[in-house]
């Protein structure tokens, strides 16, 4: 039997990879978990939670799944993509996924773009029609900066581990994501040590890559990957 952990990202949800969870379990007959990190979900809650309870939280879902199956992929979005890559060092996992993977953090050339853009649907009374903000001033508004300081040691702390990383990988990027930016793909296809290895730019995409318009081709080209001998 086969199962795939999906890890989501900082101050966000399992919303953030369900539709690959969902795309996964419909063509395929595998077992899909994907955990909610303590303190998040869709009412944040991060006061006081330590960056190692969010890593603790995953290794018990993969160790749950590993007693289970026999093989047992990882994929983890954004900060997950960060916590992915610790299990990867530290269980047997078969594969690894990453997507939007935040080794850097804050495109500063593509956010500058969407404040444009923020700007001038502000000017023409359209501000809350428009995701971008909505997204931004919900995650300001709920997220302490202790919480924003466990994330970067979070960060801190796994990128030095990216060189121990010998599972096949492939890792996916949006092209116009203003959070995570392509530079952070790079580094970690870089520095990862897997001989079996592919890097995908997804032309459009913003951050929440498993929800941009051309998803159902990236879902296709994980499972292809998976599936594909190592």
């Amino acid at each position: 039997m086969t199962a795939c952990l999906c890890i989501h990202g900082f101050t966000g949800s399992p919303m953030e990879v369900e539709p690959l969870a969902e795309y996964i379990q419909k063509h395929t007959n595998w077992e899909c978990a994907i955990p909610t990190l303590p303190g998040h979900g869709n009412e944040l809650s991060l006061k006081g939670i330590m960056y190692n309870e969010w890593i603790q939280h995953a290794e018990e879902a993969l160790k749950d799944l590993l007693k289970r199956h026999e093989i047992v992929y990882v994929v983890g979005f954004s900060m997950g993509g960060l916590i992915a890559s610790y299990l990867a060092t530290k269980f047997p996992i078969k594969k690894l996924i990453l997507l939007s993977a935040a080794a850097y953090y804050v495109n500063f050339a593509q956010l500058h773009q969407d404040i444009r853009i923020i700007c001038a649907d502000f000017f023409k009374g359209r501000i809350r029609e428009n995701e971008q903000y909505n997204r931004y001033m919900n995650k300001i508004k709920s997220t302490p900066l202790a919480a924003t300081i466990q994330f970067r040691k979070l960060v801190q702390y796994v990128k030095p581990l990216l060189a121990n990383i010998h599972v096949p990988t492939l890792i996916a990027q949006g092209e116009k994501d203003g959070i995570v930016p392509l530079k952070s793909a790079s580094y970690i296809y870089n520095t990862i040590r897997a001989e079996n290895k592919k890097m995908i730019c997804v032309e459009e995409s913003k951050h929440l890559i498993c929800h941009c318009e051309k998803r159902e081709t990236l879902f296709q080209e994980i499972i292809t990957f998976l599936e594909e001998p190592s």
